[in-house]
């Protein structure tokens, strides 16, 4: 057998692989955390701050009031930056979307609550109801319920369009929360509207 022209490992040798080894780990280490917790908020931040002025102007035109519009401006831009999965090529469209939605449940609970004072003004003021109006009521409401029940035989987008337009927004409103156009909207609950009428009048000519 031909003798090796390598010479075997020294102890010298085995240490300097092993300590290349573990130098090579933390390359390796280092390149797969090519940066800090806080260097990775702070880029976040200043990419969400470039959109703040455009997403201010986004919210006033929705919601008419500047120091809601910084309210839901701020939230979008926190939950963005939090946002573990965040894609930070997407920054721009991300904060967009979030602040619609932000606007939108600001507008529904701002419509809730002047529905609610709105009941409370007229319980306060109105007259007690006699038996027929009382009847009267209660058979509306059964009609609704009933009607609740028949919406599951609807289009989904017909039927989501109807459920936000029953909860009081507005056509542009729905569509916005929706993401689809005025039109389709306003298609949609045509359509929406026309078929419960169809099936309410069927019910009620058993």
């Amino acid at each position: 057998m031909r003798p090796s022209r390598f010479p075997a490992p020294g102890p010298s040798s085995v240490s300097t692989a092993t300590t290349t080894s573990y130098a090579g780990d933390d390359v390796t280490h280092a390149l797969s955390h090519p940066c800090s917790e806080k260097e990775r908020l702070r880029r976040r931040w200043n990419l969400v701050l470039a959109e703040r002025e455009r997403l201010l102007r986004l919210a006033t035109s929705r919601l008419g009031r500047t120091t809601d519009a910084e309210d839901c401006v701020q939230e979008a831009m926190i939950r963005a930056v939090t946002f573990d999965a965040l894609d930070e090529s997407r920054v721009a469209a991300l904060l967009t979307t979030i602040t619609l939605r932000l606007c939108v449940d600001l507008q529904r609970g701002t419509q809730r609550d002047r529905r609610l004072a709105h009941r409370v003004q007229v319980l306060r003021t109105s007259r007690p109801e006699t038996g027929s109006e009382v009847e009267h009521r209660v058979c509306e409401r059964a009609a609704g319920a009933w009607l609740l029940t028949q919406m599951t035989g609807l289009g989904e987008r017909e039927r989501d369009v109807l459920l936000s337009r029953a909860r009081g927004l507005s056509t542009a409103e729905t569509a916005n929360a929706l993401e689809i156009t005025y039109k389709s909207a306003e298609s949609a609950f045509t359509r929406a509207r026309s078929r419960m009428r169809v099936l309410y009048h069927e019910e009620m000519a058993r």
